[in-house]
């Protein structure tokens, strides 16, 4: 790929994990903590997202300092500049899950290349696993606990059922739109769920589709992408052209994640 050099995508990758593992500690350190202050856009920020983001800026300056890194909590302070290398970071994804007490939240490092994820990973603190994946090479699942980490299990996304569609569907971001959408979609079982856990799902192929119709950071969406696209699914615009990355907002006005190449039909008709 342009840009990046992929014979060093299996050592950047036990890097990030690595990385994600120090920052799903410190999050994890934090959980007892219940306060919380509300961004100006609405969102919550917790002492254990701010606890993350310290470290995977830490580990991600010392393995390639000349990278910049595009991140959740400092974009609200700077306005991020996009370049042809660089980190897409959600050191929290899912912070109301945390606030709520559930166990669906992440960690999320992508890297972008020339507007595309390439590389991804995501660990999900609570639930002690870790999901990554580097386009054209593949993807895989750990485990971790008490610092020990499982052996890499490779994953793959399922082809499309002729029957019941698995459909994921967030927790706490269900909009209008997206509703609308589900309610056309025939055949189907909705699992409501938190964070980037939603591509992860996708992508170990126990689950087939994941649309959100509303608009969501470039950060929330770029590991995730890695992942599923590695794994052998798909991220599409709901006009099935390429998402777009590294606009002027880092906003994705909405996107379709499928488990198995995106279908030509009538389901992928939106509004």
């Amino acid at each position: 790929m342009p840009g990046f050099d992929m014979t060093a995508s299996a050592e950047l990758t036990e890097e990030l994990t690595a990385i994600s593992i120090a920052a799903a500690t410190a999050i994890l350190e934090c959980r007892q903590d219940g306060e919380f202050r509300v961004k100006a856009d609405g969102s919550p920020v917790t002492r254990a997202d701010e606890a993350a983001e310290a470290v995977i800026r830490e580990g991600l300056a010392r393995v390639s300092p000349d990278w910049p890194i595009v991140s959740e909590e400092r974009a609200e302070r700077e306005r991020p500049i996009a370049r042809t290398n660089y980190f897409l970071v959600d050191p929290l994804d899912g912070t109301r899950e945390f606030i709520g007490g559930r166990d669906e939240y992440t960690v999320n490092i992508g890297l972008v290349c020339d507007r595309a994820p390439v590389v991804g990973v995501i660990a999900a603190p609570a639930l002690g696993l870790i999901w990554r994946g580097v386009v054209g090479r593949g993807s895989e699942r750990l485990e971790f606990s008490s610092g020990k980490v499982t052996v890499a299990q490779a994953i793959h996304t399922r082809a499309r059922p002729d029957a019941e569609l698995i459909v994921m569907v967030s927790r706490s971001h269900l909009d209008g739109p997206t509703q609308a959408y589900l309610n056309a979609l025939p055949h189907t079982r909705r699992v409501a769920c938190g964070s980037s856990v939603k591509f992860c799902r996708l992508a170990e192929g126990t689950a087939d589709h994941y649309p959100r119709l509303g608009p969501t950071h470039d950060w929330d969406v770029a590991a995730g992408h890695a992942i599923l696209a590695a794994a052998g699914g798909s991220v599409i615009d709901p006009d099935g052209t390429p998402l777009t990355y590294g606009t002027p907002e880092f906003l994705i006005p909405a996107f379709l994640a499928w488990g198995s190449p995106a279908p030509t039909e009538r389901v992928l008709k939106v509004g």
